[in-house]
C-alpha cells in the first residue's frame, strides 16, 4: 500500500505518492481504496462518495480527508493548492448529487465537533458555539434540553452544522439566518481564519453568500448561535398547528421537536433506517419566488383547470408557490416512477433512490420534471441539492 506523509507545508516524503499519482492519471481507479498517512492528517486514495450521502449514489473521490480541526483543515487546503487539485468540501452529505465519475480532486470532509455554550448572554440570548462537523440534529436535541429556543423547528433536519449557514435551512417556519450570530471560516484567498457577522452573510431564502457571490471561497469551521433561553416553540406552520389542534395548552419546546421529527417521518424527510423514501436529498426543489404578476397568471391556469393554487407570502412584492404544488399537479404523483429514480412515496419533492440509481438517472428525472411544469405553469423550478462533479 502506498504511504504518503504531510508535514505542515505539505511536503511529500515519499516517492510512492508519484507511482499513485500515475495510476490514478491512467485512470487506475479498480484497486482497493489506498491510506495515505500524514501527521496528523490521514489523506485516502478512491474512496466511494455513495456511502457518505444520503441519496447514496455517485463516483468514488481520487483523494479524501477528513478534517477534525481547523489546522487539519488549513493543511488539506494547502495540500489542494500545491498539487493543483480541485477541492470540494463535503458536510454531512445530505444535500448532494455527486457524479457518477465522483471528483477529480480531493474532498475533504469537515468534521470539527463540539457543542460549547458560551458563559454570559447577548441581549438576553445564550450563545452556543458549534463546530461545523457536529450533527445538525444533535445541536438541535442539545439546545432544546437546555430550554432555548430557535430552532425546535429545524428538528430531524440531517446533516451537519457547517451546511445550515450556506443554504440558510429552514422548515416549519423558521430558518436559520434568524438565530445565527456569527459563521468562523477559512477565507481560501489567504488561507486567514475569519468571523463573519449575521450581515456579512447575506441570507436571503435557501441562499447567502456561501452559495452565491463568494461561493468555494469560504471554508466554514464553526457557527454561533443565539437562542432564547425560556422561550416559546414557534407554532405557526399550517401542518405543526394542525398537529397540536384541539390542544388546551401550549406545547413546550421538546413536545414541538417531537411534533416536527414525526411531521418529517411522515413525510420521508427524517432519516430512518429500513426506509427506501430515505435515499434521497431531501426536497429536490425550492419553492418558487415569484413576482405578483406571475402569480396571478398562474392562479389563472389554476383555475382553468379547476384548481386552487396554495401560496404564502415571501417579499413585499413577491409571492411563495409550493414546488410541491406544482410538480404533483404536473403529472408527478407521490410515488411515481417504475425504476431505480421515481419520486418519494411520502413527498412529491423528494427524488428517490430506490435501489442501484445512477446520478445521470436522477438528472434526467429532474430535467423532465421541469420541463412539464414549466410547459404546463410556466414557473422555471431550481434544483435545491449540490451538483458535485458535473
Amino acid at each position: 500500500m502506498s504511504v504518503l506523509f504531510l508535514s505542515l507545508g505539505v511536503t511529500l516524503l515519499y516517492a510512492e505518492f508519484a507511482v499513485a499519482e500515475r495510476q490514478v492519471a491512467r485512470g487506475r481507479h479498480d484497486c482497493p481504496p489506498c491510506i495515505f498517512k500524514s501527521t496528523p492528517m490521514l489523506l485516502r486514495e478512491n474512496i466511494p462518495l455513495a456511502p457518505l450521502t444520503t441519496f447514496r449514489l455517485g463516483g468514488p473521490a481520487r483523494f479524501f480527508v477528513e478534517g477534525r480541526t481547523v489546522g487539519e483543515v488549513q493543511e488539506a487546503v494547502a495540500f489542494s493548492n500545491s498539487n493543483n487539485l480541485p477541492l470540494f468540501v463535503l458536510g454531512g452529505g445530505s444535500n448532494l448529487v455527486v457524479a457518477d465519475s465522483g471528483w477529480p480532486g480531493l474532498v475533504l470532509k469537515v468534521a470539527i465537533p463540539g457543542i460549547e455554550r458560551r458563559s454570559g448572554e447577548i441581549d438576553g440570548k445564550a450563545l452556543f458555539d458549534v463546530g461545523a462537523g457536529e450533527s445538525w440534529d444533535r445541536f438541535v436535541s442539545h439546545a432544546v434540553m437546555a430550554y432555548c429556543a430557535g430552532v425546535e423547528c429545524l428538528s430531524g433536519i440531517p446533516g451537519s452544522v457547517g451546511g445550515t449557514p450556506v443554504q440558510n435551512v429552514g422548515a416549519y417556519g423558521q430558518e436559520v439566518s434568524e438565530t445565527i450570530e456569527s459563521v468562523e471560516v477559512l477565507d481560501r484567498k489567504d488561507g486567514q481564519v475569519r468571523e463573519l457577522c449575521r450581515e456579512a452573510c447575506g441570507f436571503t431564502y435557501r441562499s447567502s453568500i456561501f452559495n452565491t457571490t463568494e461561493r468555494g471561497r469560504f471554508i466554514i469551521l464553526r457557527v454561533a448561535y443565539a437562542l432564547t433561553r425560556g422561550g416559546a416553540p414557534r407554532i405557526r406552520y399550517a401542518d405543526l398547528q394542525r398537529h397540536f389542534e384541539g390542544r388546551e395548552t401550549l406545547p413546550n419546546l421538546a413536545e414541538t421537536r417531537e411534533a416536527v421529527r414525526h411531521i418529517r417521518a411522515l413525510k420521508g424527510m427524517l432519516i430512518v433506517d429500513g426506509d427506501p423514501d430515505c435515499r434521497s436529498a431531501g426536497s429536490f426543489f425550492k419553492n418558487p419566488i415569484i413576482s405578483r404578476e406571475q402569480h396571478e397568471d398562474l392562479q389563472k391556469r389554476a383555475a382553468a383547470k379547476g384548481l386552487t393554487l396554495p401560496s404564502y407570502p415571501a417579499l413585499e412584492k413577491s409571492k411563495k408557490v409550493s414546488a410541491a404544488w406544482l410538480v404533483e399537479h404536473s403529472g408527478f404523483a407521490r410515488g411515481y416512477g417504475d425504476s431505480h429514480v421515481g419520486i418519494s412515496s411520502k413527498h412529491a419533492l423528494a427524488i428517490v433512490n430506490r435501489g442501484g440509481a445512477t446520478a445521470d438517472e436522477v438528472l434526467a428525472l429532474k430535467e423532465q420534471i421541469q420541463q412539464r411544469v414549466e410547459e404546463i405553469w410556466g414557473v422555471q423550478l431550481e434544483p435545491e441539492p449540490v451538483m458535485v462533479g458535473f
